[in-house]
């Protein structure tokens, strides 16, 4: 869903000969006939079998990562193994940076979470807090949501299924006080009013990931957005056990609640030819310049909807544009830093976050930054007359 949208960006650059591979063949021939112009090759093959990949990889420069979050980890170690540099989207649940050595010994430059949050959103986290290294808070809230609502899951997922499922269900790690708190997703909900868009609900979901150890905000915090009355029904579901891995007896059968929720969920989730959709994303980081200095508040602002003439879906590109700009910067040697590295790093290299986000805008998809002072305190009132 996002992939192929990568394999396009990457193809329309005449000083790249991209190879994409993908177990379904099917999937290759359609993003094949849609290319244009063609200057990809496909080939079948397993990548989630670690001697299948390296064999698909030997004569790359540089390997380029969408793959399902569950086969994440597996495929990093493996391409730095290999010797290649990296940039992936995948949303792993394994701590990524348990690899930077391996990386660094290998003279790897990978670089995980490269999407929009993950991705984006870690950017300019990274640009604000080279701005203001004395920090107060950190928090962004990111959604992908069809323009249309329509009961009773009042969603669409624009990118893997089974990940919008892990965003339900797996623990979730913020900054409280200085400390780091495990809540339970779909935790702390709270109403937000986006201009354009309405209100929107939003959930704690575990997106810091590789910024609880890169950034040292008293408060951070990462959130998911989705229409009024979503998260309720989903917390429903994973009481009730529809979203357990573990098996249980169904008649003669052993099943998986989570294999049968993904098969009625999953094309009731689907997104229709043509049906819009967007994708909305607020990073806010608070802090100052110095211990002296008055606070401020940085805020970026991405609003996205789907491509009107080729119909990719936003959620596609506010995802997969971050991952094949990074690419470039890789192939040319413009960014070499080896070991694995969150985009919140990346953000450090001078005139790349200027870089990527001029690529985006370039593309169509614009990020709005504002600065503000903050006010500690309101000022006093007068008390009322009686």
């Amino acid at each position: 869903m996002i992939g192929a949208t990568m394999a396009r960006d990457l193809a329309q650059d005449p000083s790249l000969e991209v190879v994409v591979a993908d177990l379904n063949d099917a999937a290759l021939q359609a993003l094949a006939a849609s290319t244009n112009p063609p200057r990809l090759t496909t080939r079948q093959a397993d990548v989630s079998k670690a001697d299948v990949l390296r064999n698909v990889i030997a004569d790359a420069d540089v390997v380029v990562g969408a793959m399902p979050s569950r086969f994440g980890f597996q495929t990093l170690r493996a391409v730095i193994e290999a010797g290649k540099n990296f940039v992936d989207i995948s949303f792993m649940p394994e701590e990524a940076l348990e690899l930077n050595d391996l990386a660094q010994a290998r003279g790897v430059t990978a670089v995980v979470d490269c999407g929009v949050a993950p991705g984006l959103a870690n950017l300019m986290i990274g640009r604000s807090c080279a701005m203001l290294p004395h920090l107060r808070r950190v928090a962004f809230y990111v959604g992908g949501l069809p323009k249309v609502r329509r009961w009773p899951f009042q969603y669409k997922a624009p990118f893997a299924p089974s990940d919008v499922i892990e965003e339900y269900t797996r623990p979730v790690r913020l900054i409280e006080g200085g400390n780091l708190v495990v809540k339970p997703a779909l935790s702390d909900p709270e109403l937000i009013d986006f201009p354009g868009v309405g209100t929107l609900e939003a959930f704690n979901t575990d997106g810091l990931r590789s910024l609880v150890r890169t950034i040292a905000a008293p408060q951070m915090v990462e959130k998911t957005l989705r229409y009024p009355g979503h998260i309720e029904l989903m917390r429903v579901f994973r009481e009730t056990g529809f979203f357990s891995k573990e098996a249980i007896q169904v008649g003669p059968a052993l099943v998986r609640p989570l294999d049968v929720t993904s098969r009625l969920l999953f094309p009731a989730w689907k997104l229709e030819s043509g049906e819009a959709e967007f994708t909305i994303l607020r990073v806010i980081v608070e802090g100052s310049a110095s211990a002296g200095a008055s606070p401020v508040r940085h805020a970026y602002d991405l609003y996205d909807e789907t491509d009107p003439v080729t119909g990719t879906s936003s959620m596609a590109r506010t995802t997969g544009y971050p991952c094949t700009i990074v690419a470039r910067l890789l192939a040319s040697g413009a960014l070499s830093i080896p070991g694995v590295q969150p985009p919140e790093r990346v953000a450090k290299v001078t005139g790349v976050y200027d870089h990527i986000v001029g690529e985006l805008a370039r593309r169509g998809v614009r990020v709005r930054f504002s600065e503000a002072a903050i006010e500690d305190a309101p000022r006093p009132t007068a008390a009322p007359k009686r």
